[in-house]
């Protein structure tokens, strides 16, 4: 990340974060070498990040009208969705308020009646449902510790589900070794009975769970894949290579 100069150093009780930016792209860190998020200045709604465009696959099997997002960092889940599909509406829940004023000034966080921000931890979040339930939960939440031990929780993943639609759809974003995570397999078939998951080239784990039907199959569907491929402006299909049921 050498050719990157550093735009903006903030700090907040749970540490310090920077902006960076090397002409093209717009870079979020929460640590030496760490990428939280990143955005391509030109067409902010291309994602990045090898997790991000497998998050954003769940969009082949749902059709989503309302979305909750768990860890806004700059904001590329909203971009995205906000282009696939201007009236979803989407309530992100982001613990640090550095972090929202940051992605509004240097992320270009769109901002509308569609998009509501809200500054709370998401386990309290969670923990209220006083949410309407909605199609479809993210949970992205990174720390420079990494992922939030509390996103892995029988509690939160019960929590999530309260707040889903029937057939809703629970995104979690993991790392490769939680592959391995026994536990975490049967909390969620607990919860759910449909698990799938994808390992990005990033060595992220990514998971999608749903009591619904759930669409699976339109991963391995061509013109499914090359229209969200063609809406995100770029290859959905390279991060479904090895998708599958999580067994």
């Amino acid at each position: 990340m050498s050719d990157y100069k550093v735009l903006h150093v903030d700090s907040d009780s749970f540490g310090d974060f920077c902006v960076l930016d090397d002409g093209d792209y717009r870079v979020l860190s929460f640590g030496d070498n760490d990428e939280q998020s990143k955005m391509n200045k030109a067409s902010p709604h291309v994602p990045q990040h090898t997790y991000v465009q497998a998050m954003l696959s769940v969009l082949l099997f749902t059709q989503p009208k309302s979305v909750i997002i768990l860890g806004l960092g700059g904001g590329a889940l909203v971009h995205s969705l906000r282009h696939v599909d201007a009236a979803i509406k989407i309530t992100a829940v982001e613990l640090r308020q550095r972090v929202i004023e940051v992605a509004k000034r240097f992320f270009q966080l769109p901002l509308s009646k569609k998009i509501t921000l809200i500054h709370q931890d998401a386990n309290q979040f969670l923990a209220q449902a006083e949410h309407k339930k909605v199609d479809v939960i993210f949970a992205d939440i990174y720390s420079n510790k990494g992922v939030d031990k509390q996103q892995l929780t029988d509690v939160f993943i019960g929590q999530t589900k309260q707040l889903l639609k029937a057939d809703g759809f629970l995104v979690l974003n993991c790392w490769k070794e939680h592959s391995r995570d026994i536990q975490l397999r049967d909390t969620l078939y607990h919860h759910f009975t449909y698990v799938y998951a994808c390992l990005t080239g990033g060595g992220n784990w990514v998971i999608y769970a749903t009591n619904g039907l759930g669409n699976f199959t339109e991963a391995t569907n061509k013109q499914a894949l090359q229209s969200l491929s063609q809406k995100l402006d770029t290859n959905i299909s390279r991060v479904l290579t090895r998708f599958g049921p999580w067994q």
